[in-house]
């Protein structure tokens, strides 16, 4: 008798996301590990991730592309804080010069990952986002690179009569295209990265921009361009100006972050000098730009060349620090008893977190609670084999550290090759090992996931480094094999599965 059942494709490694983690880690996969199968699966009907999901006015990041690009591929672009076409391009060039286009597979959301400790491998249900369908593949390890928020929706908190008000109400992760503010009042709901992007992009062609913040958020000017980075290329090359450019930023990051934790009182005097400075005389600093806790408490808002200020110096933008007290038909009312009138509102009020794109894992039938879990080395979680994930600095460059994770993990692999092992799994020597959150920041998007997200350690490897250096030594020279790691073989053989 013979089976008329397709057989079940097998791949060695599932990466879920082709965003700027996912692509990542695929060039790493596959230029230390070419002899294995994988493929990205991704939900969206493009790669690039955030850079091509949002299209609202002036998109750019917000740390310089020395350090948020890849360290195997060169910025060459002379906008170190850029615009999200020139990102995108950048990612695309990576995918199109590593043949890894046909690597990616569009329009399929991973919905679930069940493992199975005897076969040693991951069932993976597909969702085929074009056409509703349902698939499945099976993999010896799953890479999760999608990112820390929910992609179909932004987070945006209930607003009293918000019903009333007659103009457009926009959340910037779901830009209309059409939308045309020119000569336009604008009302911008929020105070952080997103907030002071749109107001400067907006500015020059609204009527009238107007920033509503609830609390100030620290802002700093930075250079659109880094004056250093063609000079370091010129004398020492493409690949040793970058290197050293790299270099050069990630130091300057650093000591900038260490400079506010550990002199704060310091840190805000000299960002308040630098603020007034930027801002008209008698400008009212510290109600709209003293924020009630120190640097780095929250991440802080860089605006290149100042372009924030000089919207503001120029009548074209303004600030105002109140709370809303309901939408009316023309804009909102405030606390205050003031009326902010408007055209379109724009409520850049964040993100909504959701930890592995939503995906809850099954490990042998049993359902893993996120929030139950405590972090390896910021890449794996206790309890649950073969399974990777990316998470980047929130205190730096968001993918100096997804790089040495992508390093890590493929040394990991070489590991278990070459002594005969198929399975993986973290395990805390002490089960009563004091825990705390994962991410010890207190922005507001953070915190209201928190609770949901996996813990962290009291100590190495549970502990959640926030260092590049320390990460440098822990995901880079030091070895792979830990006593708090499990490497096991399957009972069944992966030939004896498939036959």
């Amino acid at each position: 008798m013979t089976s008329s059942a397709t057989p079940v494709e097998h791949l060695d490694v599932v990466i879920v996301g082709a965003g700027i983690s996912g692509i990542g880690a695929a060039y790493y996969l596959q230029r230390d590990h070419p002899q294995r199968s994988f493929a990205l699966l991704e939900a969206r009907g493009t790669s690039g991730g955030t850079w091509d999901l949002f299209r609202y006015p002036g998109i750019r990041s917000d740390s310089d592309l020395h350090t948020f690009g890849y360290e195997f591929k060169p910025w060459r672009d002379r906008q170190s804080i850029a615009d999200a076409p020139r990102i995108l391009s950048y990612l695309r060039e990576t995918v199109a010069e590593n043949g890894l286009e046909e690597r990616i597979r569009h329009h399929r959301k991973v919905v679930g990952v069940s493992w199975s400790s005897a076969e040693a491998r991951w069932t993976v249900d597909v969702e085929h986002t074009d056409t509703g369908e349902r698939s499945t593949l099976t993999a010896g390890w799953v890479f999760v690179a999608g990112g820390y928020y929910r992609y179909d929706e932004g987070f945006t908190p209930h607003f009293e009569g918000r019903e009333r008000f007659r103009g457009p109400i926009v959340h910037p992760q779901h830009w209309p295209a059409d939308l045309d503010h020119t000569g336009k009042r604008v009302l911008v709901i929020g105070s952080g990265a997103t907030a002071v992007t749109l107001v400067p992009a907006m500015a020059g062609t609204a009527a009238h921009v107007t920033m509503l913040q609830r609390t100030p958020s620290y802002v700093l000017p930075v250079p659109r361009e880094d004056k250093i980075a063609p000079l370091l290329r010129k004398w020492f090359g493409e690949e040793r100006g970058y290197a050293l450019t790299r270099r050069k930023n990630i130091a300057q990051q650093r000591l900038i972050w260490s400079f506010c934790q550990k002199h704060p009182k310091a840190a805000r005097r000299l960002i308040r000098k630098i603020n007034t400075k930027m801002l008209p005389e008698g400008y009212a600093v510290d109600e709209h730009f003293n924020p009630p806790y120190d640097p780095w408490d929250q991440r802080m808002c860089a605006v290149p060349d100042g372009d924030l200020f000089r919207a503001i110096r120029a009548g074209d933008a303004s600030v105002v620090t109140d709370r809303i007290a309901t939408f009316t038909e023309n804009g909102v009312l405030l606390e205050s008893g003031r009326e902010l009138e408007a055209d379109v509102i724009v409520t850049a009020t964040g993100l909504n977190v959701q930890a592995f794109g939503g995906l809850r894992p099954v490990v042998d039938g049993r359902q893993v609670e996120l929030s139950e879990t405590v972090a390896y080395k910021g890449m794996m979680l206790s309890g649950v084999p073969n399974l990777a994930f990316a998470i980047g600095y929130t205190n730096s460059s968001w993918t100096l550290k997804v790089g040495l994770l992508c390093e890590h993990f493929c040394r990991l692999l070489r590991y278990m090759d070459e002594h005969g092992y198929d399975t993986c799994t973290p395990e805390p020597a002490d089960p009563d090992m004091p825990t705390r959150p994962f991410l010890d920041f207190a922005a507001g998007y953070i915190q209201r996931a928190v609770d949901a997200l996996p813990r962290q350690g009291d100590r190495m490897p549970w502990l959640t480094s926030v260092h590049y250096h320390s990460d440098v030594k822990l995901l880079r020279a030091d070895s792979v094999a830990d006593p708090e790691l499990s490497f096991t073989r399957a009972a069944v053989p992966a030939a004896a599965v498939s036959a």
